[in-house]
């Protein structure tokens, strides 16, 4: 293990150098380069070696005229995209300009070049999965790259040739296969690793942002206004950030070896004990004669430690003895203080129960005339609204008729002061429109009052109705709920008649089958018991329901021998009962092989079984578990229900009998009576064919009943919608009448209201005023005799509500009172329940620790006789005594060793070479693990040195490409007589950079993000043009560099693209943009492929070169 440790650690310091190697740099400086600032010259240290910083910013030209590898000589695409055939084109070996309109494919070729050489989707910000690149409707996509590969540095130049083909098969799974060709065509390669081993010797970087610059991630940079993210584009472009990894990666390496180097020490701890133990039996050979004397006095001490051992033992039982008779006194006292405790319990539960069953029987007592009295209140109440509205229709009535009386006396006044006779016909029609106007109100108003009875008994038949329909539908529910409940138990009772558990829950035998795997596992010390019903019969099968009724959710219950079995059995559970539903109780009690001893405390009746003898009880563990838990000792069954209230209540309760259950399953007690929710067992039945039968029957019968119910509820629902649309349309009757009253009354005003002084009929007016005060006479006498009615019949509805507000408010301070007496009664229960079983459990302990006590005392006489018998024994080994610190086992331990050492010492004594032989490879083990421990600690030491050094040489070459970087992106800008500065924080990690155009106060800088668009696109370019300078691949791809600049910057970066790609010859660059580029100079160097607009039905797009007379051969 050690081994390959070291074989690890000088495999991680080799990949150190070669990571230190692959990252030297080429660098060249562009013409005309500026003299540094002297703020970008303070990055560089004082310490650090200036001659490699003022080396690296040297000026240089190239000597190549054309590259020899790695650049891309043709692309072709099938199916990729959405393009059927793009290609096959050749690009140059220096400028190739790629223009389009968009949708012509311009962006396609440059993500195809991405995948092509084994890029991922998502490096192309045109999908996540290469399945998206398959075009719609096609299975696969081929994508075909031919580089370049001639000259010395060639990529195994006798297997490949000329050039390298890398075709890419994508299907439409998302699944891609390479394969890998040869200038003459022949397959080399179809493994990932050959592609990647191609790109490293041609140091390719197709998700280097400098080597491939897409649309969508230059449109981020070019927003982007987080320092930090240029920070990271300057790091990945110069492959700084891979050096950082990788030195991280081997510090992370060194650490773990660390780890490995900790455990060989502790391996080294382990053979040097073992080298000590081999030293101690070769040198043990000599020291045969010490062993056989230290032997006998071995012997000897140990003859009287065995007797100070039984002595010891002699002690802790006379004090276990002591103590156990002091816990028996205890245990008596408690059991004492428990029956004090069992018998103020028990006064307490009767006395609560008698208070309660005096408020239960005056309550019952009062409920028959509170029901009384309610209806009496309500018949009041509907007596005196009705003479209300009576009383308030007469006095409308009367007021109407003081008012026309006012208005015939003010008229007949007024007629006898007139004089002028000239008007008499138009005022006797007049008079004559006006009589018949008032005939006509009149009949209106009876017929108002005719409309107005009517929507009354509308109203009451409605609130009738309502009424009956609200008790039919709760009668409707109740029937579901019980029918619901008998369907539910048929189907348990049916599920039953296969198997007779699936009465206690359909999830039963699943259980108990369950709880047979956990006992066979091992894991319950004892087999739980249950579910409880299933282990008693009822000798008399009418007993069924009285039993059920008295143990009712113990029927489901389980039996637990210890705590530990209970949580084993709740694991079980939680499988078939979900959360929040109830499950079968658990009952925690030692299991015994026999029933408990309850002849003091049973009951007895000379007729009546008690629930325990009534029963047939498969096991003393459920036998005891009943008693324990609901006392059936106690409870008398008694099938006649006079009889049984006969029994224990019209004399004293038979002799600790408590309480008794009827056939119909009804409690009784000394003082109170309780009636059965049930009707028929459930779980304690023998014959389930008549259960079956008699509640498909039930059943039926209850459909039946809610069939009936709904036709009920049915007829009230049409009678009440009928009886809505009758008072719908009396109350609309009722409108208009009021309508064309008001209207009559309004005409016969304005009759009235007419000033002419013309002869009238005085003597007909003085008739109609006469008969007016008539009526109102009858009015009055008529409201005199209903307002007497009305006080009446108040002081008769206010009489019955105080006799109902006073007996309800009896009713409900003996509620009151009877609830907290309740809660007390069942908290009283518990506690007589619960003292009961603590003074069951002091009479089982102090049974118990007696038994205990009597075998410690037994346990005592024997321990004396072998305390003689090892006296007299030691005393012949040794006749005086010994003090002895050791304890007999150490000392047994020691002579078996020594007679083992003897023994062993005795067999090799011829053999001393072997104990030597043996002695000699432990310690040359130990010692060569000791030196390979002191070489790996060294080792590791000079690594970390290494990795130190190594370190700042990596800050010195950041601290160089950081400088060259700012000086050729400040030479960029003066082409623009812009100053520009860039500042890096290597610490933050952020790169900040700051332009001011024209030839202004070069102080002031300003943020990139306050430039114009096109003058923020063109200082981008001087930046990238600036990691071009500085980064090596043989060739870089730009998408739509020019997309937001205006003619003169576009110009411009064109301008310096050019230049400096004339003076890199040896690099190949790849524009895309959507220009015509028709203002560029003619050369040789310069390639120019215009894409056409893809037609209806085209399957190729062809490229049209502009130049062509560049010989890729000759470049």
């Amino acid at each position: 293990m050690v081994i390959m440790n070291a074989i690890f650690i000088v495999t991680v310091h080799l990949c150190s150098d070669l990571m230190a190697k692959r990252k030297e740099e080429h660098f060249l400086s562009p013409e005309n380069a500026k003299r540094p600032r002297q703020e970008d010259l303070d990055d560089c240290d004082p310490d650090d070696d200036e001659d490699e910083c003022a080396g690296s910013l040297t000026n240089g030209t190239s000597t190549l005229t054309a590259a020899e590898v790695g650049i891309i000589e043709s692309i072709q695409l099938k199916n990729f995209m959405c393009h059927s055939m793009l290609g096959p084109f050749k690009f140059g070996s220096n400028v190739n300009f790629v223009v389009g309109n968009n949708g012509s494919g311009k962006s396609a070729v440059l993500t195809a070049l991405i995948v092509g050489l084994g890029g991922k989707a998502v490096a192309t910000n045109r999908g996540s999965s290469l399945k998206g690149f398959v075009k719609d409707g096609q299975n696969s996509a081929d994508i075909t790259i031919t580089l370049r590969n001639r000259g010395d540095d060639a990529f195994k130049a006798s297997v490949y040739g000329d050039c390298i083909t890398v075709k890419q098969h994508i299907s439409v799974d998302g699944s891609r296969s390479y394969k890998l060709k040869s200038s003459s065509g022949a397959v080399v390669s179809t493994k990932k690793d050959e592609l990647t081993a191609i790109l490293d010797h041609f140091n390719i970087q197709v998700d280097n942002p400098v080597s491939v610059l897409t649309q969508e991630m230059s449109k981020q940079f070019l927003q982007s206004k987080n320092e930090g993210d240029k920070y990271k584009f300057f790091m990945k472009a110069t492959q700084l950030e891979q050096m950082k990894e990788d030195y991280s990666y081997i510090m992370e390496t060194k650490e773990r070896t660390k780890e490995q180097i900790n455990q060989g020490e502790e391996r080294l701890s382990e053979l040097k004990r073992q080298c000590l133990e081999k030293e101690e039996r070769f040198q043990s050979i000599a020291g045969l004669s010490t062993m056989k004397t230290n032997l006998e006095y071995l012997k000897h001490e140990m003859a009287w430690a065995v007797v100070n051992e039984i002595e010891k033992q002699l002690n802790a039982i006379r004090d276990n003895i002591k103590i156990g008779e002091d816990r028996a006194a205890r245990l008596d006292r408690k059991m004492e203080e428990q029956q004090v405790k069992l018998n103020e319990a028990e006064n307490k539960y009767k006395n609560i129960q008698d208070k309660l069953e005096e408020i239960s029987q005056e309550t019952n007592a009062r409920a028959p005339e509170c029901m009384a009295l309610k209806a009496e209140v309500t018949a009041r109440k509907r007596a005196y609204n009705e003479a209300e509205v009576l009383y308030n229709r007469s006095l409308n009535e009367y007021r109407a008729l003081k008012k026309d009386d006012e208005q015939l006396c003010k008229r007949i006044e007024e007629l006898k002061k007139s004089t002028d006779q000239s008007l008499e016909p138009e005022r006797l029609e007049r008079q004559k429109k006006i009589s018949c106007l008032k005939e006509r109100v009149k009949s209106l108003h009876d017929q108002e009052n005719t409309v107005n009875q009517d929507i009354e008994q509308f109203q009451q038949a409605i609130e009738k109705d309502k009424e009956e329909y609200a008790r039919i539908k709760r009668e409707e529910l109740d029937v579901t709920n019980i029918l619901n409940y008998n369907q539910r138990q048929l189907k348990e009772l049916k599920d039953s008649k296969t198997d007779r558990l699936k009465r206690f829950g359909p999830h039963v035998p699943a259980l108990l089958e369950a709880i047979d795997d956990a006992y066979r596992q091992g894991r319950f010390a004892y087999k739980p018991v249950g579910p409880l019903g299933a282990c008693i019969h009822p000798r008399d099968p009418e007993h069924a329901l009285a039993i059920e009724s008295c143990l009712k959710g113990l029927l489901q219950a389980y039996c637990c021998h210890n705590h530990a079995d209970e949580r084993v059995l709740q694991s079980l559970m939680r499988r078939f009962y979900s959360p929040g539903t109830s499950r079968p109780q658990i009952i925690v009690s030692e299991f015994r092989n026999e029933m408990y001893d309850i002849r003091s405390r049973a009951a007895y009746h000379p007729e009546f079984p008690t629930v325990l003898t009534a029963l047939e009880i498969d096991s003393a563990v459920v036998a005891n578990s009943l008693i324990d838990m609901r006392g059936i000792e106690t409870v008398l069954l008694i099938k006649n229900n006079s009889v049984a209230r006969a029994v224990m209540q019209s004399q004293k309760p038979p002799k600790n009998c408590r309480e008794a259950f009827t056939a119909d399953g009804d409690q009784v007690f000394a003082q109170r009576y309780y009636s059965s929710e049930h009707t028929r067992p459930r779980f304690l039945t023998r014959d389930v064919d008549s259960e079956i039968s008699d509640l498909e029957n039930e059943v039926e019968n209850k459909k039946a009943q809610i069939v009936n119910l709904q036709q009920h509820l049915s007829a009230l629902e049409k009678d009440i919608k009928r009886n809505e649309e009758f008072l719908k349309r009396c109350q609309l009757r009722y409108k208009e009448l009021q309508m064309k009253i008001r209207k009559n009354i309004s005409e016969i005003r304005e009759l009235e209201n007419i000033e002419e002084h013309q002869s009238v009929d005085i003597a007909t007016l003085e008739d109609e005023a006469q008969e007016n005060k008539n009526k109102m006479k009858m009015v009055e006498k008529n409201m005199e005799q209903q307002e007497e009615n009305m006080k009446h019949l108040k002081n008769q509805k206010i009489e019955a509500e105080n006799k109902y507000d006073t007996i309800k408010s009896i009713i409900n301070q003996l509620s009151e009172q009877a609830d907290p007496l309740k809660d007390e009664l069942n908290l009283a229960d518990s506690e007589v329940d619960n003292q009961k079983r603590g003074k069951q459990h002091y009479e089982e302990k102090q049974k118990e620790h007696l038994e205990t006590l009597n075998k410690k005392k037994r346990e005592l006489d024997l321990k004396e006789k072998e305390l003689q018998e090892k006296m007299s024994q030691a005393r012949q080994i040794c006749p005086e005594r010994i003090e002895v610190q050791k304890s007999a086992s150490i000392l047994d331990k020691e002579i078996n060793r020594l007679r083992q050492r003897i023994q062993a010492e005795h067999a090799s004594h011829g053999d001393r070479e072997e104990i030597m032989r043996q002695y000699q490879e432990a310690r040359e083990t130990y010692l060569d693990l000791d030196n390979k421990v002191r070489t790996l600690k060294r080792f590791i030491k000079l690594l970390e040195e290494i990795m130190t050094h190594r370190y700042k040489t990596y800050q010195q070459f950041r601290r160089c490409l950081t400088l060259r970087c700012k000086l050729y992106f400040d030479n960029l800008l003066s082409q623009r007589a812009y100053c520009g500065k860039m500042n890096f924080d290597h610490k933050n990690e952020t790169l900040t950079i700051s332009v001011q155009p024209g030839e202004g106060n070069k102080v002031a800088f300003n943020d990139m993000r306050a430039l114009s668009g096109g003058e923020r696109s063109f200082s981008t370019v001087c930046f990238i043009l600036s990691l071009w300078s500085i980064a090596e691949s043989p060739f870089r791809c730009l998408d739509e560099f020019d997309v937001y600049m205006d003619m003169v910057n576009r110009r411009i970066a064109m301008d310096m693209i050019l230049k400096m790609a004339d003076s890199q010859r040896f690099r190949q660059f790849i524009l895309l943009t959507p220009q015509s580029m028709s203002s560029l100079p003619s050369s040789k160097l310069i390639r120019i492929l215009r894409m056409s607009d893809p037609e209806r039905g085209q399957s190729t797009l062809p490229f049209r070169p502009v130049t062509q007379g560049e010989d890729d051969d000759q470049s």
